[in-house]
């Protein structure tokens, strides 16, 4: 063999080995990389890391040029752990990718609205480009964006010369639509979902009767994106129920029946925990004059409206919000092998996609574990269904606040549940299940620094439930039960009016919590061990004087009395007189706005008075 023969071959030697150090030195790369994204995860442990991997890279370059040429014996042993170590680094960095990818996934710093078009079924028109003549509706609200901004934006880009008529709000629309005075309404992607439970409607098959012709996404940027990269300090979430029939988040409008808003103050690891009733009466800050109506109604205006709202009647700024789809609920729970809840009354319930008959969920009192279905129905009950099974299943008091009380119950039971995974791949499903059913404003970094959080709460939990170790204050806002008159309904509907005293405490707690204000202590505390311990929560009997001032009917009354009883509530009179009609001389025949009417909403009245010569 010639030396030129000779020096080929060991040319052609070499290459494997190179491309041995190729392999390893992408994938300590990619590694390192991977690393890189669990900001304020174990800092000193993946310093420590991204060294040794750095130390081993350049072993593996020395190895190359200073030992394979003299010793064969090595070569193999140095591509076998070319092999393995490349494997190893790449499935591990591919595991942190991943995982990363799920929980940024989550992440989201706007909010994604859709529009739909909408008309009747009946209409055999199918698509946009089909629209030739009728008449077009959406809201007059300018601030609504998917109710006006993208409406108009549509009618414009796609050069719809339609006649258009706007409404106040999304009822008096819908009734436009079904009555048969506009042919096409905008409304919120998820509408179906939206209004066929709202209370006082009549929209309980307004799926069956409409279809939808268009639909277009906008994502816009959050009011208030978060600034904190940690969680270090105590902060606010609110979370947010998405009743949604699809396997994911996208295009789900949500409604406001599930809200919850949690104070933690990772220091002391105090909860506080206030379910907030869907029919609260409250200043709505995206409706024209913050007009006081349903909080649910906020969450048609996406997730900033409601995050204001409930921050401004609680004087409680809201760092952060989470929706979470219910069917994510149910995927959650089932990965979790279920929860265990001590269920405190037989019911039965629709499940996920709201089915009743043969799909009816049973559920029977007492401690058990309860599977996804099961725990999303005792989340979702409200109302006996006597209408739907019998009556061993419809005992027991059921409304908002029992609800509430139960979704605490699901919450704490989860909880209590995720403090059990220990298992990689059990996370890395958790996280791949949820990545499409939950949506956050907290930034990644913000996520990743609650492992801190978590590692903090196991090291001190010893085996004990969630609870036992995190302190859960319960919360509770006491109002009264009223009927105040809703101009989209034109009528009087159900409205729950909250105590201010009973604000005031709620907000205080959450304050004192989050480190706004110093507790007050109580001097004395007494009990009885006979007494079976019942547990304090803040709000719960604190009433006051602050009766809603609602417009009386003042049909019949005389121009005196009537025009008193106004400028006793502080509003304005006009008085329109009328000759020509039957009634009594004097007295007030219409009045603008109805009976029943909020005042707070209310700055003049006009009056019809007969006033014959």
């Amino acid at each position: 063999m010639t030396r030129e023969t000779t020096k080929k071959i060991r040319k052609q030697n070499k290459i494997p080995y190179f491309i041995g150090f190729i392999l390893i030195l992408f994938a300590s790369i990619y590694m390192l990389y991977s690393i890189g994204l669990l900001t304020g995860i174990e800092t000193k442990i993946r310093t420590l890391l991204s060294l040794n991997l750095i130390l081993i890279l350049f072993f593996c370059l020395f190895y190359i040029f200073k030992v394979i040429f003299r010793d064969r014996k090595k070569h193999i042993f140095y591509l076998l752990f070319c092999l393995i170590y490349t494997t190893f680094l790449t499935l591990g960095a591919n595991y942190i990718h991943k995982a990363y990818s799920a929980i940024d996934h989550i992440s989201t710093n706007a909010t994604e609205y859709y529009s739909s078009l909408i008309t009747l079924k009946e209409n055999k028109v199918s698509s946009l480009s089909e629209i030739e003549t009728g008449t077009i509706g959406y809201l007059s609200d300018s601030t609504s964006i998917d109710g006006n901004q993208m409406p108009k934006e549509i009618i414009k880009g796609e050069k719809l010369k339609n006649k258009t008529i706007e409404y106040a709000s999304y009822i008096e629309l819908l009734n436009a639509l079904l009555d048969g005075k506009i042919q096409y309404a905008f409304v919120p992607g998820n509408y179906a979902i939206m209004f066929s439970n709202l209370d006082g409607g009549h929209f309980e098959h307004l799926e069956e009767d409409t279809k939808v012709l268009y639909t277009k996404e906008k994502k816009i940027k959050s009011e208030d994106p978060s600034k904190e990269n940690s969680l270090e300090k105590p902060f606010t979430i609110l979370i947010m129920g998405v009743d949604s029939e699809k396997e994911s988040l996208k295009g789900s409008t949500f409604n406001g029946d599930a809200l919850m808003l949690l104070t933690f103050n990772p220091t002391t690891l105090n909860t506080t925990i206030l379910s907030i009733p869907r029919d609260s009466y409250v200043p709505i800050t995206c409706f024209a004059g913050q007009k006081k109506n349903k909080i649910t109604h906020a969450a048609w205006y996406g997730a900033d409206c409601m995050m204001n709202t409930i921050s401004n009647f609680l004087d409680v700024k809201i760092d952060y919000y989470l929706k979470i789809n219910f069917k994510g609920v149910v995927k959650l729970i089932d990965k979790l092998g279920g929860v265990e809840v001590d269920v405190p009354y037989s019911f039965c319930e629709q499940d996920s996609s709201r089915r009743f008959k043969e799909h009816t969920l049973y559920v029977k009192k007492g401690l058990q574990t309860l599977n996804g279905e099961q725990a999303l129905a005792l989340s979702r009950n409200r109302k006996s269904n006597a209408d739907k099974c019998s009556s061993e299943w419809t005992k027991g008091l059921r409304n908002d606040f029992v609800r509430g009380q139960n979704q605490q119950l699901v919450l704490r039971a989860t909880l209590n549940k995720l403090k059990e995974v220990n298992s990689l791949d059990t996370l890395y499903s958790l996280l791949n299940t949820i990545s499409d059913n939950m949506e956050t404003n907290m930034q990644t970094s913000e996520m990743l620094s609650l492992y801190n959080v978590g590692k903090d709460i196991l090291v001190k939990s010893n085996n004990m439930d969630m609870e036992d170790l995190v302190g859960f204050q319960r919360l509770y806002l006491n109002g009264y039960d009223d009927y105040i008159y809703d101009s989209g309904m034109g009528k009087n509907l159900y409205e729950y009016i909250l105590y201010e005293n009973s604000v005031q405490a709620v907000s205080d707690a959450m304050k004192v919590n989050l480190e706004l204000k110093k507790p007050l202590l109580a001097k004395e505390f007494t009990f009885d061990s006979s007494e079976e311990y019942e547990e304090f929560v803040i709000g719960k009997n604190v009433k006051g004087s602050n009766a809603t001032s609602k417009i009386p009917n003042l049909v019949g009354l005389t121009e005196k009395s009537a025009t008193t009883k106004m400028k006793n509530l502080g509003i304005e009179v006009v008085i329109r007189y009328i000759s020509e009609d039957t009634g009594t001389n004097g007295t007030v025949l219409k009045q603008s706005v109805a009976s029943g009417t909020s005042t707070s909403s209310v700055q003049e009245i006009i009056l019809t008075v007969l006033k014959k010569d």
